[in-house]
């Protein structure tokens, strides 16, 4: 399960309600305004506008600036930035550049090769102009690390700007609302509409469990909940859920549905957080003790396209996860299952098997029926030295590479700090720095990280 209390967007991001919000009807507005997202050689454009995203939020902002670009009747393509390469940067003369921030200031996985190796290099820019929409959060010290290090090798490179970065700081409406308008001169109209946020709906608490009574760490309940209307709406595996607090409404926490439609409730993981001076999170806390069965939860889903399954539906599967991050694994397997399909490794890490061992039985009765080919389990404090999923990981090298080989995708749910950090570097020593920056462009990596 992911969760957010206080802050979260990939780690380093915290979208406000109205951003966060566009992102709900992403693949709605997709097919319904079909603007091309293919690679930058495919077919003449005026204007590329290029995402940098790890939660599917700058893509989604990508699509709507290249429709906004279209209404003035301007040729404008929605690309990812793995497609990127130095030949397509020198043959366009027009970018917008969308680009998030992951963990620490760092480029999102779909960025990581071209920042790695791309900026690295020399290049001659000088007949592109661009634009640049950097997406952070102020809290944590390396604002918009990426978008700011993309503009300045931009400038660096020759490049000239069509006008000044715009930094947004969790999603501020009046930044948005300054990229828009940048966007409307550029297109030559001002009559384009508003990204406008749905509507949250009430929900209710049907069932709520502590998973993990006597643990060291903090509680971890599994919450279900009904749609107090009985309209249970549709999502896929790796959608998140945001809840809007009573005591803090304007900026929704948001966590990964650990469930799928055909189970007929929505469900969640939920680790109540606690402030410095011990007062509970406003949503975990809301969630987890505050919240009666008889009060309404305000919910609504936002699809998480770089998290699901995609085109790896039917591909063997590496889970590799920590804590609440089992939420968002749980729903790819239940997916999976009933997809019929058994290629299914979960590599799973907690404190204590006594009482970490999250949802056992149902992990155990999945390996017993054959639904998880493999399922490894590492409770880091019950033996002297301590043990994490990455060390699991390498313990496992030579069978990781095998299913790899066979076309597997790997996806990670969990904290960023230390266990995904620890997955990637140990990854890295498997099957290299190359092979794996591959497999995330093409989609074979993900990660759902806070």
């Amino acid at each position: 399960m992911l969760t957010i209390d206080p802050l979260r967007w990939g780690g380093a991001l915290l979208l406000s309600a109205g951003y966060l919000a566009m992102c709900a009807g992403y693949w709605r507005t997709a097919r319904a305004r079909a603007v091309p997202a293919a690679g930058p050689g495919a077919g003449a454009a005026d204007w590329l506008v290029v995402y940098a995203s790890q939660t599917g939020s700058a893509e989604y902002l990508a699509r709507r600036s290249a429709e906004l670009l279209a209404t003035g009747g301007l040729a404008a393509r929605a690309v990812c930035i793995s497609s990127l390469d130095a030949g397509s940067l020198r043959a366009a003369t027009r970018v917008l550049f969308i680009a998030s921030t992951y963990g620490e200031g760092d480029a999102p996985d779909t960025a990581a090769r071209f920042a790695e190796r791309l900026m690295a290099e020399g290049i001659d820019l000088a007949h592109l102009h661009y634009g640049v929409l950097a997406l952070g959060d102020r809290s944590y010290a390396n604002f918009c690390g990426f978008g700011r290090a993309l503009d300045a090798w931009l400038a660096q490179a020759g490049a000239t700007p069509l006008f000044e970065r715009i930094d947004v700081d969790r999603g501020a409406t009046k930044a948005l609302e300054d990229w828009q308008h940048h966007l409307g001169r550029l297109a030559g109209t001002v009559d384009a509409p508003d990204w406008e946020a749905p509507a949250y709906a009430d929900w209710r608490i049907a069932e709520r469990a502590l998973l993990n009574p006597g643990s060291l760490g903090a509680p971890l309940y599994r919450l279900a909940l009904a749609p107090l209307d009985d309209k249970l709406p549709a999502w896929e595996a790796g959608d998140l859920a945001q809840v809007s607090a009573p005591a803090d409404p304007e900026h929704p926490r948001e966590y990964s549905i650990a469930s799928i439609p055909a189970d007929g409730r929505l469900e969640l993981l939920v680790r109540l957080q606690r402030r410095e001076d011990g007062s509970p999170g406003a949503a975990s806390g809301w969630l987890c003790e505050g919240a009666t069965s008889g009060d309404a939860i305000r919910l609504r889903i936002r699809e998480h396209q770089r998290f699901r399954l995609g085109d790896n539906a039917r591909r063997p599967l590496l889970l590799i996860g920590n804590g609440s991050g089992l939420a968002g694994l749980r729903g790819l397997l239940r997916a999976r299952i009933g997809l019929g399909v058994r290629e299914n490794w979960l590599l799973f890490g907690e404190r204590n098997a006594a009482h970490d061992f999250l949802l056992r039985e149902e992990l155990e009765g999945w390996r017993e029926a054959g639904w998880l080919e493999k399922l490894d389990m590492v409770f880091s404090r019950d033996q002297q030295q301590r043990l994490y999923v990455q060390d699991m990981l390498r313990g496992h090298a030579a069978l990781v590479r095998q299913w790899i080989e066979h076309g597997a995708a790997i996806y990670v749910c969990g904290s960023l700090q230390g266990m995904a950090g620890g997955v990637h570097t140990a990854l890295q020593e498997i099957i290299g720095v190359d092979a794996l920056d591959q497999l995330a462009a093409d989609g074979q990596y993900r990660r759902d990280v806070y």
